[in-house]
């Protein structure tokens, strides 16, 4: 951990549950692109705490927000409103009216896990007893509740849980066909990324989600979209889907939405949100003061910058600074949430590994494949500067 197990020469032991293993740093500040650690290294982050400060550490937009809010008013319950919850759900509606054609309401959650966890419960109170199957890939990560676990289709992440909740289908990536011999009757839904992130960057093939679309209305079943990963300018759209063009019923988001405020939201078109009624959900801090100030803050610096634009400008410039490296294969992805192939014999996580050793957060999603989440204000000279670690630490392992 950089020199020191722990701040406290006092404590015994860790303080927290083993679940994440030994931490690789112990960040103490950033700023923009930059981090450094409790020794004083600094260290690009194209990590973006997976996918979250899309708008950099410290982005004095949004930290200002929060401030102003956390001496204003933190929390209030759900017995009433407040204006910051209040704008910050016309401003998400907003993005997503213009992405989807259609507009919708909200519910605000503290989690990307959260988030699908909602959208699980509105499916099958839509599907109705005898309907609640929900349908998603294989390859896919949509939590660790037991129910966004089991609709996760990594099965030796569910191993250890056994057994899962029921009602849930896996079906191959990419496979139009398996997914329409798999939604029958018993389905309420299928849930899907536009880019599977955790999977591997694993893009939906051309015409995919179009596919899904089709069949949910043809069968009467919603189409649910994971956009955690990918939501908020991420992949070069406000949202992944609109790369395919299509107009999903349920939408799901967190991360970069509060740039590290923890803040999620499930939306569903009016006509299917309005199958929730009073007690069916709740959460003791959907929608704090504090948490949405800090959407509105990042959805206006957003707009600002256009930060869809800068991803997709960003994400091309540094897919051709990777593509050029003889040791990585090929570059897959969006905007800049991107996936570096690695040639055949390179390992990945010894690779992620040595490049935080030279100052590159990054990380190996796969064996064969290094994940890059810089966050969207990433300067030219800074994705040069990865690129030549990257360049050089790839260099030091081949040879």
């Amino acid at each position: 951990m950089s020199g020191h197990t722990f701040d406290k020469p006092n404590v015994d032991h860790c303080p927290f549950m083993p679940v994440f293993g030994p931490p690789a740093l112990s960040i103490e500040r950033g700023s923009g692109t930059q981090v450094w650690d409790t020794d004083g290294k600094r260290y690009l982050d194209f990590l973006s705490g997976i996918a979250v400060t899309s708008l950099g550490h410290a982005n004095p937009v949004v930290a200002e927000a929060i401030g102003r809010q956390a001496s204003t008013l933190l929390h209030v319950s759900n017995f009433f409103s407040n204006p910051q919850a209040m704008a910050a759900a016309i401003k998400v509606n907003e993005l997503l009216k213009d992405a989807t054609g259609h507009s919708g309401q909200l519910f605000f959650t503290n989690s990307g896990a959260e988030s699908n966890e909602c959208a699980l419960k509105l499916a099958r109170k839509w599907g109705g007893r005898g309907r609640h199957t929900v349908v998603s890939a294989f390859g896919s990560f949509h939590g660790r509740t037991l129910a966004t676990l089991a609709a996760t289709g990594q099965p030796a992440k569910h191993e250890p849980f056994a057994p899962m909740p029921e009602g849930f289908k896996h079906v191959a990536w990419g496979d139009i066909d398996e997914i329409r011999d798999s939604v029958d009757g018993s389905v309420a839904a299928v849930m899907i990324e536009a880019i599977q992130g955790e999977g591997g960057v694993n893009p939906a093939p051309v015409g995919y989600l179009q596919g899904i679309r089709e069949l949910c209305d043809e069968m009467g079943a919603l189409m649910i979209i994971d956009e955690i990963q990918t939501g908020f300018g991420r992949t070069g759209k406000w949202f992944g889907f609109e790369l395919d063009g299509v107009s999903p019923d349920v939408v799901t988001m967190a991360k970069a939405m509060g740039n590290g405020m923890p803040i999620g939201a499930c939306w569903a078109r009016k006509d299917v949100a309005a199958v929730f009624q009073p007690g069916d959900h709740g959460s003791t801090y959907s929608g704090t003061a504090l948490a949405t100030a800090a959407v509105s803050a990042v959805i206006d610096e957003m707009r600002r910058i256009d930060a869809p634009r800068l991803a997709t400008e960003m994400g091309a410039k540094f897919t051709d600074l990777l593509i050029q490296l003889p040791q990585i294969e090929s570059v897959r992805g969006a905007g800049l949430i991107l996936g570096a192939q690695l040639a055949e014999g390179l390992n990945a996580p010894e690779i992620y590994q040595a490049l935080i050793g030279k100052g590159l957060i990054c990380n190996a999603v796969n064996a064969s494949t290094l994940r890059f989440l810089p966050p969207l204000t990433v300067s030219e000279t800074e994705l040069v500067e990865a690129t030549a670690m990257i360049a050089e630490v790839l260099q030091e392992v081949s040879s």
